[in-house]
Order: structure tokens, then C-alpha cells, then sequence
């Protein structure tokens, strides 16, 4: 049976639950570039807002990937032979990912001090590419990799590596969080996510965190939130 085959046969909850987050990267993206394109020139105070947005997008796609290259990985390569190619070439790709972050960063920086018209044209592109790169890489993983984890990486292992991206996230960004992984969720895979989290979390989201990330997408997005 090949890999694709496969994922085309099992609904997988760790295919499943990787296919969330990866909406998330792929839809902050998407959206740091055009949120980034439609900032007026000279507006700093917006620009600001955007580069702390981008940087906590930064640092969450660092962790996620930093947690794949040290514990999900190493799970996999042992079951292998000549599908750790695959495997060796996400690593390859997260340090190329890397390389656009920092063009990013350094545009960024430059940006966010006047926000001039040129700055902002040439962020907007940077981001546009990084967009680009980000889901190229994603879509190979789910359709090469994913499988091959789905097949060898037992329960315990990932939830590892859901526990050490839980320990990364600072606790006041929790509800943001998990916000930013419910919201493109279908109705069934928004159930089963919620059924996973212990009971506290889940009352804590529906009494604060519901609200909490509306405001947090309000903030950020304007008059994009919510469309």
C-alpha cells in the first residue's frame, strides 16, 4: 500500500489534527500579506500591530517545526528506508523556510519604524513568497509524510509533541491559540478537538476564550475579521 493511499484511506485523528494547524500557518499568511498591503503610508501605529502579529506567527511556525525536526521525525526514520527521503526533506525545507522568515524579519524591522509606501510594497511581496513556500511545503508533508506518521508514530509520541508546542505557547495566548485552530474547523472536526482538551480548557473556552480570540482577530484583521 503506498503512502497515498494510505492517507486516501484512513481518517487519521494525527493526519487530522496536523491538517488544523497547518490551516492556521496557511491562513495567517496569507492573511499577513494582504493585511500588510492595505496599511496606509506613514501609519506606524498599524504597522506595529502587524509586525508583533507577524512575530508571533513567526515564532509559533519555529516551534511547530522545531518539534517535528526533534520529536516526530526521529519517531518515524527508524521504520524506514527509502521513504526517509521524504522525511530528510522537511528538514531541508524548514531551514529554507528559515532563510525567508529572516528576509522577512529584516523587511519587517524596517517597516514598522515609518511605514513607508516602498517599505510596506516590498514586505507585502516578501510575504506574498513566503505564503507560497510555506504551503508548497505543507501540502508535500500531508501527502508524503503524514501517512508514513499515521503508520509508525504511536499515542504516546504524539502527544509529546503536543505537550511540548502546549509548554512553548504562553499561557495568556492559550484561548488565542486555540482559537486560531477551531475557527476554519468543520463542525465534526471542531467536536473532536474540543472532546480531546481536558474539562477545565473547555469551559474556559466558552466562557472567555470564544470572546477573547474575536477580540484578538478584531485587533488585528479590522474590517477583515470574521469575512
Amino acid at each position: 500500500m503506498t503512502t497515498s493511499e494510505v492517507f486516501d484511506a484512513a481518517v487519521h485523528p494525527y493526519v487530522r489534527e496536523m491538517a488544523m494547524i497547518h490551516r492556521v500557518f496557511r491562513r495567517e499568511a496569507r492573511l499577513l500579506g494582504e493585511l500588510v498591503q492595505d496599511v496606509r503610508a506613514g501609519d506606524v501605529g498599524r504597522a506595529r500591530v502587524l509586525a508583533e502579529h507577524w512575530r508571533q506567527y513567526a515564532v509559533g511556525l519555529h516551534a511547530h517545526h522545531t518539534g517535528e525536526d526533534e520529536v516526530l521525525w526521529p519517531a518515524v526514520l527508524p521504520y524506514l528506508d527509502l521513504d526517509a527521503e521524504q522525511v530528510l526533506a522537511m528538514e531541508a525545507q524548514h531551514r529554507e523556510l528559515d532563510g525567508g522568515i529572516g528576509e522577512v524579519q529584516v523587511l519587517m524591522d524596517r517597516w514598522r519604524e515609518r511605514a513607508l509606501a516602498e517599505d510596506r510594497d516590498e514586505l507585502a511581496e516578501a510575504l506574498r513568497r513566503h505564503h507560497r513556500q510555506l504551503c508548497a511545503h505543507l501540502d508535500e508533508e500531508e501527502r508524503e509524510v503524514m501517512p508514513l506518521v499515521a503508520l509508525h508514530v504511536g499515542e504516546e509520541r504524539w502527544r509529546a509533541v503536543g505537550e511540548r508546542g502546549l509548554a512553548e505557547t504562553p499561557k495568556e495566548r492559550l484561548m488565542i491559540a486555540l482559537g486560531a485552530i477551531l475557527e476554519d474547523t468543520s463542525p465534526e472536526e471542531r467536536r473532536e478537538f474540543l472532546a480531546r482538551l481536558p474539562v477545565p480548557a473547555r469551559v474556559v473556552w466558552r466562557l472567555l476564550g470564544q470572546r477573547q480570540y474575536r477580540r484578538e482577530t478584531v485587533r488585528i484583521r479590522g474590517r477583515r475579521a470574521g469575512g
